[in-house]
C-alpha cells in the first residue's frame, strides 16, 4: 500500500513538474514572440525612414542639377 502511495505521489509530481515546465516555455516563447514583432517593427521603420531619407535626398540632388543646368 505504501509503494503504491509512493507511485501515485511520483507520477503526480513528475505531471506538475511537465505542466509547470510547458507553462514555462509558453511563456517564453511568448515574450520571444513578442520581441520578434518589436524587431520585425522596427527594421519596418527603419526601412521606410531610409527610403524617406533617399527620395528626400536625390530630390534635393536633381533641383541642385536643374539649377546648375
Amino acid at each position: 500500500m505504501a509503494f503504491l502511495i509512493k507511485a501515485i505521489a511520483g507520477v503526480t509530481a513528475i505531471a506538475l513538474l511537465v505542466v509547470t515546465l510547458f507553462g514555462q516555455l509558453l511563456a517564453l516563447g511568448g515574450v520571444l514572440l513578442v520581441a520578434i514583432k518589436v524587431a520585425v517593427v522596427v527594421i519596418f521603420f527603419a526601412v521606410l525612414t531610409l527610403l524617406v531619407f533617399f527620395i528626400l535626398r536625390d530630390r534635393c540632388r536633381n533641383k541642385r542639377e536643374a539649377r546648375f543646368s
